[in-house]
Formats: structure tokens, C-alpha cells, sequence
């Protein structure tokens, strides 16, 4: 399995794996071959993935992504609480079974029984189940999740969040976000959008504009957030496309590859 500072975090983006416009919709044989390069991986793995087309228009629906409104009773959100629960586990069903036939040893860890929020935030979660797993051999896979929330009943909490708290209490080499975009992306004057080499705190700031719409955990913005947050705990944080095949194959063998990068000699850097 390797020392445990050649850990990797892998978060398999729900756009990647299902058509976020389509009710519940996989790309099967997109997720058949990231399942195979996770399981492939020269080192141990935690895998996150989003819940896409089979999460997010329901959290959005109820409402669990933003503070009960007035007039919404408990039922109708404990209602939609369990609703999305069962949506987002028909994903990571069908997750837990591509690693398995790709002779994966995947452990499902449910984050509805070890995370808390409070008011639409993290307020807790139990790490240790992760590592007594990897101890084991095994490959912990836990998924964006409604968690119950001791301000608003439930809320959603996003993988991207679980990536960070996993990064401080398991200290990864490297934690990867693949997604259906080679990067983050850069609108130029003529020609293709370009891929942005770097998060910088002035790029996250740019992004502020860009996080309407349906994704209920935090859009673009959010994410390369969490990637500076994830460097200057000390692991490199890349967003790299999972639509090309062997790119997340050859990240986690710790190989160069396209996609946007928050190093963590970088945020030292700047730190100094």
C-alpha cells in the first residue's frame, strides 16, 4: 500500500460521472475506466465522488443547500433529506460497483453517519473510519452527502468540503479533482478557452461572479478555494479532466499532466 504519506485523495466529480442535465443519468463506461485507474493506483487511494444529475436538482428542489424558509415545515425537509439520501446512493452504488469489478477493495463510508454540520457548514467529522480502512488494505470511498444539521435539520455537505478535512487529518501527498474540464478554464479574445495554470488568491477572487446555478456545493469558485486551502495544509491539489483517458492514471502515479495546480511549495511561498 505504500507509506502513508503517498496517500492520494481522488474526488471523481459528479460531472464526470453522470450528464448533470439529464435525471440521473451515468456515463457508465467513463466511470468503468476511472474506477479502473483508482483501482490501478501505485498507492493507497481515498476515493470522494459528487452526486451530479442523481443529487443535485433534488437538493436544490428542497431547498437543503441554503437555511429553512419560514414557511417550511420540518417534514418537508426532513422529506427531502431522505429523498436525495436515496438518490445520491444509487450513484455510489453503482461507484462501489465499477471499483469491485475493476478488482478495487472499496469500503463505503457514508458521511450521513460521521459528519455533522451546523448551518450549512462542516462542524464535524469522523476521520478515523478512513484510516482504520486504509490500515486494512482497504479503499474508503465516501460521496457528497445530506447530513443532519443542528442549525437547519439537514444540509448538504459537498465532497470538496470532506477532501479538505480528510487532508487535515490524514496529511495526503496529493488530492485530485476530476471533473469533465481539463482545468479551470480562461475565455480568450479568439481561439479555444485556455486552462489556467495556477489558483491564485487573485484568481479564486475573479471566480466570485461564477457560482449561479444548480450545483448546490459551491460551483468553480468553491473549488479552487478548497485547493488553496488543501496546499497550505501541504498536498498538491490539481483539477484535472477525467473525460481523457490515463490522465488521473499517471497523476496518481505522480507524473506530470494537464489540468489547473494549487502546489504546496507554492503556498509556502507566498507565506515567506
Amino acid at each position: 500500500m505504500g507509506e502513508p504519506r503517498d496517500l492520494a485523495i481522488v474526488k471523481l466529480g459528479g460531472s464526470v460521472l453522470t450528464r448533470k442535465g439529464e435525471a440521473e443519468r451515468l456515463r457508465p463506461k467513463v466511470l468503468v475506466r476511472l474506477a479502473e485507474e483508482v483501482a490501478a493506483a501505485p498507492g493507497p487511494v481515498v476515493l470522494l465522488h459528487g452526486a451530479g444529475s442523481f443529487g443535485h436538482p433534488g437538493a436544490v428542489r428542497f431547498g437543503l443547500a441554503r437555511p429553512p424558509e419560514p414557511s417550511t415545515t420540518s417534514a418537508h425537509r426532513t422529506r427531502g433529506a431522505a429523498v436525495v439520501s436515496a438518490e445520491v446512493r444509487r450513484l455510489h452504488l453503482a461507484v462501489l460497483r465499477a471499483l469491485v469489478a475493476a478488482k478495487g477493495r472499496p469500503w463505503s463510508l457514508p458521511p450521513s453517519a460521521l459528519a455533522v454540520n451546523d448551518a450549512g457548514r462542516l462542524d464535524r467529522l469522523d476521520t478515523a473510519p478512513f484510516a482504520s480502512a486504509l490500515s486494512a488494505g482497504m479503499l474508503p470511498v465516501a460521496f457528497g452527502d445530506v447530513v443532519p444539521d443542528t442549525a437547519w435539520g439537514h444540509s448538504i455537505l459537498s465532497a470538496d468540503t470532506i477532501a479538505l478535512a480528510l487532508t487535515r487529518a490524514l496529511r495526503p501527498r496529493r488530492v485530485l479533482f476530476v471533473s469533465d474540464v481539463p482545468g479551470i478554464l480562461e475565455r480568450v479574445p479568439s481561439g479555444r478557452p485556455r486552462i489556467v495554470p495556477e489558483v491564485t488568491e487573485a484568481l479564486v477572487e475573479s471566480l466570485s461572479e461564477r457560482t449561479a446555478g444548480p450545483d448546490v456545493t459551491g460551483g468553480i469558485r468553491g473549488k479552487a478555494a478548497a485547493m488553496r486551502a488543501i496546499a497550505g495544509l501541504g498536498a498538491d491539489a490539481a483539477l484535472i479532466s477525467g473525460l481523457s483517458r490515463g490522465t488521473l492514471a499517471r497523476a496518481l502515479e505522480g507524473r506530470p499532466v494537464p489540468g489547473t495546480w494549487c502546489r504546496a511549495q507554492a503556498i509556502l511561498v507566498e507565506r515567506t
